[in-house]
């Protein structure tokens, strides 16, 4: 499955009602390790059984990452039943990533 671009308009209906975990990726287009990190989330989505891949555009969505406490990029959160369930900072290896979505 595509990586799923998250906005203020989706953000709800896709991670809020999700009967999957959902791994959402924060990052800015100037960011490195964000740069790095995108196509090894591009994979997991890919990849991805039993879970959901999101991005959120910090610099076009400032809101939201107001909302979730973003202060460092690249931010992995893992959503629940629409609930924060894990958060991982900074650039990690793809195995390191699918693990993350499966814990």
């Amino acid at each position: 499955m595509a990586v799923i671009e998250l906005t203020n308009a989706n953000f709800d209906e896709v991670v809020g009602s999700s009967d999957v975990p959902v791994l959402v990726d924060f990052w800015a287009p100037w960011c490195g390790p964000c740069r790095m990190l995108s196509p090894v989330v591009e994979e997991v989505a890919e990849e991805a059984e039993g879970f959901k891949v999101g991005k959120v555009n910090v610099e076009e969505f400032e809101d939201m990452a107001m909302k979730f406490g973003i202060s460092n990029i690249p931010c992995l959160i893992l959503f629940k039943e629409g609930k924060e369930a894990a958060r991982s900072l900074g650039f990690i290896k793809k195995e390191q990533v699918l693990e993350f979505a499966k814990s």
